[in-house]
């Protein structure tokens, strides 16, 4: 958001967990980017989660059913800009979107 606020970018920040994410969004998401990039597999959620649960993580059905669940198992932040989607942070990536 800094990168933002500081290139006077406009932005709408939506807060997964208390503003929710539909279904159809994260599957929108993972058909842009391969699964390992959208799960976070680092996430304090993920290692709460039982290893029967981040088994069903292995198919695309079952991370949307568990993203859908813990919200916070999405790696942040996501961005959509101009028809791409950022997932993660990389400065020169955001840079290059927003033709800074």
């Amino acid at each position: 958001m800094r990168l933002l606020k500081e290139n006077n970018v406009a932005f709408r920040f939506h807060d997964f967990s208390k503003d929710g994410l539909s279904r159809e969004k994260i599957i929108e998401w993972l058909s842009m980017h391969p699964l390992q990039k959208v799960l976070n597999k680092k996430s304090t959620a993920w290692r709460i989660l039982s290893p029967e649960e981040q088994q069903t993580a292995e198919t695309e059905t079952g991370a949307v059913n568990l993203i859908m669940q813990y919200s916070n198992l999405i790696k942040r932040p996501v961005a959509e800009i101009s028809g791409t989607t950022l997932i993660g942070f990389d400065d020169k990536e955001y840079r290059t979107a927003l033709n800074l």
